[in-house]
């Protein structure tokens, strides 16, 4: 049976979690901002979409901060990976639509 506080403490953690998943879809469209910024510096100047020895650093540096966060680092790794991948697979976009003369157009994370 439920009782009245324990009710009152998951609102209390409920709302909570509501909050931070709501900082974390902030966090992640200025992160894609930052990243869609990087993508067309990239196609300006006609750089690869993908670069490795950066994103083996980023790993490694995520997963230490994991580990000193008290999380699971193969989780990290495995939520970083697939951001990343929609970050090259952003950066592909871009550079394509700078080929194609229409990189203005191409849409950004806040949806101009």
């Amino acid at each position: 049976m439920e009782t009245p506080d324990i009710m009152t403490h998951l609102s209390s953690f409920r709302l909570t979690i509501d909050n931070i998943d709501a900082a974390l879809i902030h966090m992640f469209a200025e992160r894609f901002r930052c990243t869609d910024q990087v993508g067309f510096l990239k196609a300006e100047h006609h750089l690869p979409a993908v670069d490795e020895a950066r994103e083996q650093h980023q790993y490694d540096r995520l997963k230490k901060l994991a580990e000193g966060a008290g999380l699971d680092p193969i989780f990290i790794e495995k939520l970083m990976q697939f951001v990343i991948s929609e970050v090259v697979k952003r950066h592909r976009q871009i550079a394509a639509a700078h080929e194609s003369g229409n990189a203005e157009h191409f849409p950004t994370a806040n949806g101009s």
